[in-house]
């Protein structure tokens, strides 16, 4: 009778974690197509200083580092659209490549020291840095997203944005959650 006892258990426990598994692989995809969204969304709240685009009609281009699904999703939704005249392009970054001609950069790693070194070699350049870990905005990042309830939503750092010389729209930065540096 133990035996059973436990293995009922067992099973009931396995079958537990997989339907919770099963549950929590939906939300991987929405949250990518939030993140999504948000991105190309952005894209339309910054303005770029001049010198950011080689021609008037040049592409837009979001790079997205540590986030393949999140690469793949923006390409397949966003990829081909315009923003402000300029066609928008995804590029998947690498540790270690260089983020030239990127206007978007959402680094998607957990890791301290390696969102750091993203950050890094977008610094001094004209590039939207986004991120979503705790604690980013520290480390560098402009804008950094955050679960709020059950909502995605994003805190903006003025002082890192204001060395990128880009300008980042009232209207996105009334819908931030949070904007540090604020007057």
């Amino acid at each position: 009778m133990v035996r059973v006892s436990r293995r009922v258990a067992a099973g009931c426990l396995a079958l537990c974690l997989t339907a919770a598994a099963g549950l929590a692989r939906p939300q991987a995809p929405l949250e990518s197509a939030v993140k999504a969204a948000y991105l190309y969304k952005f894209a339309t709240f910054v303005e770029w200083p001049e010198g950011s685009f080689a021609r008037p009609d040049s592409v837009l281009q979001i790079g997205v580092a540590g986030n393949d699904a999140l690469a793949e999703h923006l390409a397949r939704t966003v990829g081909g659209r315009s923003v402000n005249g300029h066609a928008v392009a995804i590029r998947k970054v690498r540790r270690g490549e260089s983020t030239a001609g990127l206007h978007i950069l959402f680094v998607g790693v957990q890791d301290r020291a390696t969102i750091g070194d993203y950050l890094q070699a977008a610094r001094g350049q004209s590039v939207l840095t986004v991120t979503d870990t705790d604690e980013a905005l520290a480390l560098g990042s402009m804008v950094n997203f955050v679960v709020d309830g059950q909502r995605l939503r994003f805190e903006v750092a003025l002082e890192n944005v204001a060395t990128s010389r880009l300008r980042i729209s009232a209207r996105m930065l009334a819908a931030a959650l949070r904007v540090e540096g604020a007057s």
